[in-house]
C-alpha cells in the first residue's frame, strides 16, 4: 500500500554557483510579476520539470537552478511565453 506524503523541502537561495557545469541547468525567468508571485510559487511551477536545487527571486525576475540540464531545457520549453499574474514570462 502506497500513500503520498507531502514533504516541503527547503530550496536553497543559491543560484549563482561558479561551477561552469551548473550554468546549463539554470533557468532565467524574466518579466516576472514579483509583486504577486512569490518564491514558493516559482518553485511549485518549475518543480514539475525536475528537481529544483536553488531558486532566487529578484525584482521582476528569478533564477531556478535544476539538478541537471535536461530538466532546465524542459522548463524553458514548457514555460516560455506563459502568462503568469498578467505578465508573459
Amino acid at each position: 500500500r502506497c500513500s503520498k506524503m507531502s514533504l516541503k523541502v527547503q530550496t536553497s537561495n543559491i543560484t549563482n554557483k561558479n561551477d561552469p557545469k551548473s550554468i546549463n541547468s539554470r533557468v532565467f525567468i524574466g518579466n516576472l510579476n514579483t509583486a504577486v508571485v512569490k518564491k514558493s510559487d516559482v518553485e511549485t511551477i518549475f518543480s514539475k520539470y525536475g528537481r529544483v536545487v536553488g531558486c532566487s527571486v529578484h525584482k521582476g525576475y528569478a533564477f531556478v537552478q535544476y539538478s541537471n540540464e535536461r530538466h532546465a531545457r524542459a522548463a524553458v520549453l514548457g514555460e516560455n511565453g506563459r502568462v503568469l499574474a498578467g505578465q508573459t514570462l
